[in-house]
């Protein structure tokens, strides 16, 4: 239980991380490394894999997958860009914040009701698959996104 208690905690200090970092980010231009080195970084979680306590059967990672894309249609929704001037930002949405905290608390509870159904190692494969499953829809679509508007943008720019 000590395990899933420290997971939690940190689950809520990296929710609030992003939320301030989302805030910052929102003051500055957006650009396609910013959109994409996230879920690269996030990759690297994989490794945990290759030691046996934190690995998942089929239907665990086909279920973990399921969820986090279903929780990323959220996070889509919500992260919108907009121009400014001649740079494209990340708008700010009050409604962002209140997702994620959302979705945090679909995590948390989660978490402490499969913590007494499957061994903490294998509950921690699956929610970092879960957290996968939702970042690289949401920044695949965020970075479509961006490139849309950086070509009108561009497009635009050469018109002129």
């Amino acid at each position: 239980m000590n395990y899933v208690l420290a997971s939690t905690v940190g689950a809520v200090g990296m929710a609030i991380f992003v939320t301030f970092m989302r805030m910052k980010a929102a003051k500055k231009p957006a650009s396609a490394k910013k959109i994409i080195l996230p879920p690269i970084f996030m990759s690297t979680g994989a490794l945990m894999f290759i030691f046996p306590m934190f690995r998942v059967n089929s239907l665990q990672i086909i279920e973990a997958l399921t969820v986090g894309m279903l929780f990323s249609i959220l996070l889509i929704k919500t992260s919108k860009f907009e121009v400014r001037g001649r740079e494209i930002f990340l708008k700010r949405s009050k409604a962002f914040a209140f997702i994620l905290i959302g979705l945090l608390i679909v995590r948390v509870i989660a978490k402490l009701v499969l913590s007494s159904s499957f061994d903490v190692g294998e509950l921690g494969g699956m929610f970092w698959i879960l957290a996968f499953g939702m970042i690289v829809p949401w920044r695949v679509a965020m970075y479509l996104q961006f490139k849309k508007l950086h070509n009108e943008l561009n497009s635009s720019t050469h018109v002129n």
